[in-house]
C-alpha cells in the first residue's frame, strides 16, 4: 500500500501523464511541499522503476532558458496498480 502523500503524487502524475510536469507542478497541484514531491518521486517511485525524471529546458518570460526536469511514469509505472499491491513503497 502507498503511503497517503505517495498515491496522491502517484494519482496527480498518472491522470496528468501526457502532460511536461516538474516537481513544482505536482507540488502546487497537491498542496505538498516541492522538497516532498521530489523525496517521494525519488524514493517510492524512481528508485523502483515506476517514474522517471527527464532533462528539459524552459524558457523564461525574459526569453532566458532554465533547465528542468520533467516527472512521467515509466511503462512499469502506468501499469503499476497501488491498490494490488502490498509493496511497503513510501
Amino acid at each position: 500500500m502507498l503511503k497517503p502523500n505517495s498515491r496522491l503524487v502517484f494519482d496527480y502524475v498518472k491522470s496528468h501523464n501526457s502532460e511536461d510536469m516538474t516537481a513544482a507542478d505536482i507540488a502546487e497541484a497537491t498542496g505538498l511541499d516541492v522538497k516532498q514531491v521530489n523525496g517521494i518521486v525519488t524514493s517510492a517511485f524512481q528508485k523502483k522503476g515506476l517514474m522517471e525524471r527527464i532533462p528539459a529546458e524552459a524558457e523564461l518570460e525574459d526569453g532566458s532558458h532554465k533547465a528542468i526536469k520533467l516527472i512521467r511514469l515509466t511503462d512499469a509505472g502506468l501499469a503499476f496498480d497501488p491498490d494490488a499491491t502490498e509493496d511497503k513503497a513510501e
